[in-house]
């Protein structure tokens, strides 16, 4: 009996043994939660890159990722973000790509979670050639011409503002000096904008343009005053020039109803729906351009901020979103001219050089030590900038094209599909550079 007793008191032990193992085995802290998930979207694409969307859902952070292309691991991350934005680059134009990505145990051993597959096709590279044809505007004996900036409605219907001197009948110089000329299709039409309602000069030369549609088109004179053109009249709006350091820099806006003007001393407004507000800029230093990205309704505008003659001076990237003025990363000292972007998960910058930002890091881009003045494109794959020295380059997605084909002092630059346009001066006349991708 007393062996029995024994033996039943080792057998209940060992069985409490097992049911302890059994207990502690199914709390094991590893195991994960049956609700873990990884989320994988794809948020952009260019020829050579690639944005990917990250969401998680009850992963242990921070938690060690694999990133796989096409089921191979090239990349191994630390996540320390619920949500995060992936940037993968050095793939190759027009190729189709999969990506997943998968968690690791902090403690190795087997994938906890992984993602859906997330098909990617780049973009194919767009063409580099160009034929080009210059034009000159203005008589060189009444004064030296100049344009500032141009827009691109369509192939028949383009629009440069600047100086631009004739003489008159009697082969004088002629004393009102026009301040836009207009591309029909056949031919450049010589226009005089008038502002005599703001008072000064009737006839004052215009900075810059910004045009919506052929019957919506914004004009910034040098004064301060802004015309607005409706396809058949022209209305003059004299509000800014009490407040605006000279002429705006530059416009850009949704709507005639929604747009900002930017100019020196750090000026920047934005007029929406009949009235003007002032943007404190934080800075006394010109603000060079401003370009603006629409997602989601909210626009976002970015303007660079820098002056080679009024030191001390900012060098920056302010952001304006929804109003709201913010400022990027920026802690190089070089000269910032313009920008340009077609979404948020990437900005191009151009002045004392050229730089892109896809990945949250500035790189420079591989081009002539020269100053760079302006900056436009269509998409990622197919974007143009203009230098001193005559010099214009373009971007198909992987490679730079650059041309030096003696079109002059360029300054304004607009591009347009197929089409690109940049304005300035040579040998006293206005310049006019149009370019048809072939």
């Amino acid at each position: 009996m007393l062996f029995i007793n024994s033996f039943k008191k080792i057998l209940i032990g060992f069985l409490f043994f097992i049911l302890l193992f059994i207990i502690s085995i199914s709390c094991d802290s590893t195991e994960p939660p049956s609700n873990q998930s990884l989320a994988l979207k794809l948020e952009d694409v260019g020829c050579t890159e690639a944005w990917l969307q990250l969401n998680t859902n009850n992963i242990q952070l921070p938690a060690t990722i694999n990133l796989l292309k096409n089921n191979s691991v090239t990349q191994t991350f630390s996540l320390s973000t619920k949500d995060s934005l992936l940037y993968i680059d050095s793939l190759l134009p027009k190729q189709n790509y999969s990506f997943q990505v998968s968690s690791i145990p902090h403690s190795g051993g087997q994938n906890l979670a992984s993602s859906n597959k997330v098909p990617v096709t780049t973009l194919g590279t767009t063409s580099h050639i160009f034929t080009f044809q210059t034009f000159s505007i203005g008589d060189a004996g009444a004064g030296s011409s100049l344009l500032y900036d141009v827009a691109i409605i369509n192939e028949n219907d383009i629009w440069a503002v600047g100086e631009i001197y004739m003489n008159d009948s009697l082969g004088n110089p002629d004393p009102n000096a026009y301040n836009a000329v207009h591309w029909n299709g056949q031919s450049w039409e010589l226009k005089r904008i008038k502002t005599k309602a703001c008072g000064g000069v009737d006839y004052p030369p215009i900075k810059t343009i910004f045009a919506f549609s052929m019957n919506d088109i914004l004009f910034a004179h040098i004064d301060g005053s802004i015309s607005y053109f409706n396809g058949i009249e022209f209305t003059n709006d004299c509000s800014l020039i009490i407040q605006v350091n000279g002429s705006a820099n530059k416009m850009w806006g949704i709507s005639k109803n929604d747009f900002y003007v930017v100019s020196g001393n750090g000026f920047i407004a934005h007029y929406q729906n009949g009235s003007w507000t002032k943007i404190e800029s934080g800075t006394t230093t010109n603000v060079n351009d401003a370009w603006g990205v629409v997602e989601n309704g909210i626009s976002t505008v970015y303007s660079p901020v820098s002056s080679a003659f009024d030191p001390p001076q900012d060098k920056k990237i302010l952001k304006i979103r929804n109003g709201v003025l913010d400022s990027l990363s920026w802690d190089k000292d070089r000269i910032l001219y313009s920008c340009w972007a077609n979404n948020n998960n990437y900005l191009y910058v151009c002045g004392s050089g050229v730089y892109q930002n896809k990945s949250g890091q500035w790189r420079q881009e591989n081009l002539p030590s020269v100053s760079m003045n302006m900056v436009r494109g269509n998409a990622i794959n197919d974007i143009f900038i203009i230098g001193d020295f005559g010099l214009a380059a373009h971007f198909n997605g992987s490679s730079w094209q650059v041309y030096n084909d003696g079109f002059g002092d360029i300054w304004g630059l607009a591009f347009k599909q197929n089409l690109v346009a940049f304005v300035g001066q040579k040998n006293g006349y206005g310049a006019i550079t149009i370019g048809n991708k072939n």
